[in-house]
């Protein structure tokens, strides 16, 4: 494969995880977002491990940036870099890449289905796990977790949907773009450069 093909196929990857992550501003239900997905996507063809989670978390970052200081700018008074609590989410995206790491050996579907429904357990997992530390709306023991859980149960649907959504999309639409254009049709080893 040669360099102008490596650089053409790294550029549609990430051009596909940039529109995801800022397809966002559409109005949508509440935690449906292909953030879950970009990070399988990513770990599932960059051949570039660093990449897998470089690029999905720069899209997030950038598509945060402008949500939080265009699209929500009357609740930021200030720029917003980054916004409270970033870090568990954050976190949960680069432990979602870790999983689709180990999950895509290879890319099928049962393979996209298994690391979505990951994606949505690790993000819910942790997320709301960080809802509950100093939280006095839960008391700070077992109970008080349990709770926590049980009150981001509603949330779960959207997560769920939104990985199956965009995972499918994501995957899908490159699967349709390399039978288009056979150059991005490439094995992982080729890539190494």
């Amino acid at each position: 494969m040669s360099p102008t093909q490596v650089r053409t196929r790294f550029f549609v990857l990430s051009a596909l995880i940039f529109a995801a992550a800022f397809s966002r501003v559409i109005p949508h239900m509440p935690n449906f977002s292909p953030l879950g997905a970009i990070a399988l996507f990513g770990a599932g063809y960059f051949a570039r491990r660093w990449q897998a989670f470089v690029i999905p978390l720069t899209a997030t970052w950038l598509s945060d940036l402008f949500i939080n200081n265009v699209i929500y700018a009357k609740y930021y008074p200030d720029f917003t870099w980054f916004y409270q609590g970033f870090y568990w989410q954050y976190s949960s995206y680069s432990l979602i890449s870790l999983v689709g790491i180990l999950i895509f050996t290879k890319v099928t579907p049962l393979r996209i289905l298994a690391s979505a429904l990951s994606s949505t357990t690790i993000f819910f997992l942790i997320t709301n796990f960080s809802a509950w530390p100093g939280e006095p709306s839960y008391t700070q023991d077992l109970q008080g977790l349990i709770d926590c859980y049980v009150a981001g149960l509603p949330y779960l649907k959207g997560t769920l949907l939104g990985d199956l959504f965009y995972a499918t999309l994501l995957f899908s639409g490159f699967t349709i773009l390399q039978r288009k254009y056979p150059s991005l049709r490439v094995h992982a080893e080729s890539l190494q450069m």
